[in-house]
């Protein structure tokens, strides 16, 4: 059954990339109705690999309605205020100079809407880099994520843009709480900036005051060692046949239980029994796994290690991921076709969802006729501004094409 949390709740976003989309999305997921206004080039994920669309675009723009306007025109503009006047919340990720130059900053937008719930996913937040311009590598390298991940001894940055979806999530959270107080919200409730470096310092909190804690105690500010370099038995082993496994033997009862699980010679060795003990003696305890592991394949370990308390996991290859049982199981995947090609795209892990993210990514433009009749334009006003190239032409839409 599929419920609509938010349903009557109108979201105009203007989005490009990662963070501005993603919450957006999300906020449809829960039954938002989203329009997507764009540029009349388009949002840059509609082609941005090969000529065409990224996963970006495909996952994270399904199910919006797509309006595209010539902000930096008088006529636009216009447009934008009285689409402004008729939705519930406003999220965007311009850049501050953008946002100044095309007349969306905070004080812009409640002039015509007073009420209104107005988002700003940005690279900074107040503070002497406000006005700078951050990315998401940017905020990872920032705040100390990049530092200790490298290839090859050079920093590098992570694979997924964590720090762009968290940020949307912390403005999914922010425009919830807003609606949720309804007319009690105050001005400095509906107003939010969130940036990326700060999205950055919060989720690596327990990092720093581990850090902090650890220079108490022992006068040194070391970061502390992830389980993977500190606990014998946590992290990546290979299998007989090849595969990979993800160990997290967390306490001395998963010790215990793995032993005796693969009838290991060392089961019941009281002189391993601890955590301190098998710490003192890392890299015999590592040598024992790994070897216990490589006695058998990925079938043979799974049967054994069921049900023994302690999560592991093969170590999947991306490409492989939507195949697995669980990611097939009903309710995960949302199968949509885009440009006469199928996809299977994850859901918001709630199991209720609006049925408009079910809907395929829009055409560039493909909803401005709609929207603009809707706030009393007429078709005679869309073709004076399609001809003015104040709009985009849906039929022109070349987002990307097979060869």
């Amino acid at each position: 059954m599929q419920t609509e949390t938010l349903a009557g709740v109108k979201v105009l976003e203007l989005g490009s990339m990662v963070a501005a989309p993603f919450a957006a999305h999300m906020l449809g997921q829960l039954g938002a109705e989203v329009i997507k206004l764009e540029p009349v080039s388009g949002d840059p994920t509609r082609t941005l690999v090969r000529g065409g669309p990224s996963g970006t675009f495909i996952a994270y723009s399904r199910g919006k309605k797509s309006i595209a306007v010539d902000l930096s025109t008088e006529e636009g503009h216009d447009l934008f205020a009285r689409l402004l006047a008729d939705v519930d919340v406003l999220i965007h990720n311009l850049a501050p100079n953008a946002a100044q130059r095309l007349n969306v900053t905070y004080e812009d937008c409640t002039r015509i809407k007073p009420d209104l719930i107005y988002c700003h996913i940005r690279g900074y937040g107040p503070g002497p880099l406000e006005n700078e311009l951050a990315s998401n590598p940017v905020a990872e390298a920032s705040t100390g994520v990049m530092y200790s991940h490298r290839n090859d001894g050079r920093p590098t940055r992570l694979g997924p843009s964590y720090h762009d979806q968290f940020a949307g999530t912390y403005a999914v959270i922010g425009i919830l709480a807003a609606l949720l107080r309804g007319d009690r919200a105050t001005p400095e409730e509906r107003h939010m900036e969130i940036g990326l470096y700060e999205t950055g310092l919060h989720v690596a909190g327990r990092d720093y005051v581990g850090m902090q804690l650890k220079k108490h105690l022992t006068g040194r500010a070391d970061v502390e060692p992830s389980g993977e370099f500190s606990m014998p038995g946590y992290g990546a082993y290979e299998t007989a046949d090849g595969r990979w496994v993800y160990l997290m033997m967390l306490n001395d009862n998963h010790w215990k239980k793995f032993c005796e699980s693969l009838s290991l010679a060392v089961a019941g060795d009281e002189s391993l029994a601890t955590f301190r003990m098998r710490r003192k003696r890392r890299a015999e305890v590592e040598d024992i796994v790994a070897q216990a592991i490589a006695s058998f394949t990925f079938d043979q370990l799974t049967e054994r290690l069921s049900g023994t308390g302690f999560a592991f996991t093969e170590i999947v290859a991306p490409q492989d991921v939507l195949s697995s049982p669980q990611a097939r199981h009903p309710g995960k995947l949302t199968a949509l076709t885009f440009q006469d090609l199928a996809f299977d795209v994850p859901d918001f892990p709630l199991r209720d969802r609006s049925e408009a993210t079910e809907l395929p990514p829009p055409v560039l433009g493909a909803h401005t006729l709609e929207i603009m009749q809707s706030l009393g334009y007429d078709e005679a006003d869309y073709q004076r501004l399609l001809d003015a190239n104040v709009l985009a032409d849906p039929s022109t839409d070349r987002t990307w094409h097979r060869s």
